[in-house]
């Protein structure tokens, strides 16, 4: 795929995914054998997941990718521009050989595709990990045909950290991607795979990734050959990401959020928030902008309770709030 276009399409707003606070906590490396011992998990983490992760090219449409094998007859996941406007693809194993597969499901809003080889054999698979258990600062391993395949080369590996929570199904890391690695799999230090390269930042070494979350959610209906959704640059706007109801403001006096719309049956109204009243924190998070609520809700899902403190006139009160969906709460007109 074009790089250019790459960097344009999908999906999620950088700004908020670099906004998260960094920890290195999650992995310290203390001296030479613990490099060594790194070093170790990451060649076995290749060698093991080398051979099932393949490009894919449409002859239809141009469009190519990467993709990586999940079970022993032949299901693949990528992202879902990759696969978009394609019924079938050419699959490219890493030693050149080549089979075809027919796209399954796709859902654009996340990004996530699924497709079968429709060549009778038995294909090496990796194993699926759980994209929720990462924690900022986790060391990572992805692999990619970067820059589509080349025959003179294998997937080109490349190792990083996460450097932003999962959210919507979706993180960020600072493994460097180029046009080419979109569908292609991250694995994390035991190799599992936990998430499929999405899109490029406008920092080649700041990337986002489908977290497998997302695929486990979808997983029967991406199977079954649904597709929905559609790709966007803000995940914010997307209809499962969670939202409070409310319209707010900068209160400069307070340095807080002024609530100047609450929609009706939302999860704000049924906890008894107001027009006028003043959001100091969100689950112990000072709030002072538009900013940093966006940036406390990424680290929340739709369905999870969060405690508001908020106050009305002179009278300070908490309420519990269960988030609700965006698409269920503010409807498109």
């Amino acid at each position: 795929m074009n790089f250019l276009k790459l960097k344009m399409m999908p999906i999620m707003a950088l700004g908020l995914a670099v906004a998260l606070p960094f920890s290195s906590t999650a992995q310290d490396l203390n001296g030479l054998q613990d490099l060594q011992a790194i070093e170790l998990k990451i060649k076995n983490v290749v060698q093991n997941n080398m051979p099932a992760t393949v490009s894919l090219f449409s002859q239809r449409s141009g469009a190519s990718g990467s993709g990586v094998i999940v079970s022993e007859d032949g299901l693949i996941l990528s992202a879902g521009h990759v696969v978009q406007g394609s019924e079938e693809m050419t699959v490219i194993f890493p030693d050149g050989r080549q089979v075809q597969a027919e796209v399954l499901g796709a859902n654009y809003t996340r990004d996530q595709a699924m497709l079968r080889i429709v060549d009778e054999g038995k294909y090496d698979f990796v194993e699926l990990g759980d994209s929720n258990k990462l924690q900022e600062g986790d060391l990572v391993v992805a692999l990619g045909h970067a820059g589509g395949y080349d025959a003179i080369r294998t997937p080109p590996v490349r190792f990083g950290r996460v450097v932003s929570k999962n959210f919507h199904h979706y993180f960020s890391t600072d493994c460097t991607l180029i046009g080419g690695d979109s569908g292609g799999p991250l694995f994390d230090i035991d190799g599992k795979l936990v998430g499929i390269h999405s899109s490029i930042g406008g920092n080649l070494k700041i990337n986002n990734h489908a977290g497998l979350s997302g695929y486990y959610d979808d997983w029967d209906r991406l199977l079954e050959g649904d597709m929905w959704g559609k790709l966007q640059m803000n995940l914010m706007g997307a209809p499962d990401a969670p939202v409070l109801g409310v319209q707010v403001a900068s209160d400069r006096r307070s340095r807080s959020l002024l609530i100047s719309e609450v929609v009706p049956g939302s999860p704000a109204a049924e906890a008894g928030l107001e027009k006028g009243d003043v959001i100091y924190s969100i689950a112990g998070k000072r709030v002072r902008n538009l900013r940093e609520l966006q940036v406390e809700l990424v680290q929340h899902r739709a369905g999870d309770t969060v405690q508001i403190r908020a106050s009305r006139g002179r009278q300070q009160f908490v309420r519990d709030v269960v988030l609700g969906k965006r698409g269920e709460i503010h409807q498109q007109p």
